[in-house]
C-alpha cells in the first residue's frame, strides 16, 4: 500500500467570505469539520492543514490538529500543498481536500484514493456526481465533466456539458467534486506547468493538466457535498447540520 497524506490548503483572504475557514459551524470551526471528516478516510495516514496566516494556525492548534505554515505568495492551493508536501517530505500519494468543504464523505476521499491506484495511466483523480437537476446543469458556478468509457477526464467546463440536442442530460451530465489526489512526482511537475488557454478562459486549474497531455481519473459517487463559498452557504450548511 502506498503512502498516502492529505493535505487541506486553507487560506483566510477569501474574495466573497474572508475568513470562512475559521467560521463558527455547530460548534467548531469550519475547517476542523473538514480535519475531521478528512482523518476519517481508511486510506489516509496523515492530515495537515496548510495555511498561511495566524489566525488559522491558531484555530487548528486550539483543536490539536496539524498545521505547516507556508508562503502567502501561492496562487492556488494545490501550489500550497506542493509546498506543504516538500516540508513534510513523505507521501507516495497526495490527497488535496479544499478547507472549505466540511461535508466531504471519507469514502469518496477513499475512493478518489483506490482511482489512482488501479490505474497507473493517470496523474491525478478526482470525482464527480450525476446531475438531475436542470438549474445545476445550466449554473457556471458548478463546474461539470464529461469522462469518457474508462473515466477518465475529457473536459471540465462551467458551462452546460455535454450539449444535449434533445434536451436530456440525465445520466450523461456530471457535476465536478472538488477533491484531487495526485501522485506525488506528478504533484513536483503541475507547479512547474505554465497556465494553459483553456483553463484562462475558464478558470479552472485543472484543465492545465489536461492541455498538458496528462490524464485525470474520474470516480462517479452520490450527491455532491456543499462547499462554503459565501456566508448564505454558511447558513444552509448550518441548517444541514441542525436537522442531523
Amino acid at each position: 500500500m502506498p503512502d498516502i497524506i492529505a493535505i487541506i490548503p486553507a487560506r483566510y483572504s477569501s474574495r466573497r467570505f474572508p475568513g470562512k475557514v475559521i467560521a463558527d459551524l455547530d460548534g467548531k470551526p469550519v475547517v476542523q469539520h473538514v480535519y475531521e471528516r478528512v482523518s476519517g478516510a481508511e486510506s489516509v495516514s496523515q492530515v495537515v492543514i496548510a495555511t498561511d496566516d495566524s489566525r488559522i494556525e491558531q484555530a487548528v492548534n486550539e483543536f490539536g490538529g496539524e498545521v505547516i505554515m507556508t508562503s502567502p505568495d501561492h496562487a492556488s492551493g494545490t501550489d500550497r500543498v506542493a509546498e506543504a508536501v516538500e516540508k513534510i517530505n513523505r507521501g507516495d500519494i497526495i490527497v488535496n481536500v479544499q478547507g472549505d468543504e466540511p461535508l466531504i464523505e471519507p469514502a469518496v476521499i477513499d475512493a478518489v484514493v483506490q482511482k489512482i491506484i488501479d490505474d497507473e495511466g493517470i496523474a491525478c483523480s478526482t470525482a464527480s456526481s450525476p446531475i438531475t437537476d436542470e438549474a445545476v446543469y445550466h449554473d457556471p458556478n458548478a463546474v461539470k465533466v464529461v469522462m469518457d468509457i474508462h473515466g477518465r477526464a475529457l473536459y471540465f467546463s462551467r458551462s452546460s456539458l455535454p450539449f444535449c440536442r434533445d434536451g436530456s442530460f440525465v445520466g450523461i451530465s456530471y457535476v465536478h467534486t472538488g477533491i484531487y489526489c495526485f501522485r506525488r512526482n506528478f504533484l513536483k511537475i503541475f507547479t512547474t506547468l505554465e497556465p494553459t488557454p483553456l483553463e484562462k478562459a475558464e478558470k479552472l486549474e485543472q484543465l492545465r493538466i489536461l492541455e498538458h497531455g496528462y490524464r485525470i481519473g474520474v470516480v462517479i459517487t452520490g450527491e455532491t457535498p456543499k462547499g462554503i463559498d459565501t456566508e448564505d452557504d454558511l447558513e444552509a450548511v448550518r441548517e444541514m447540520y441542525e436537522k442531523k
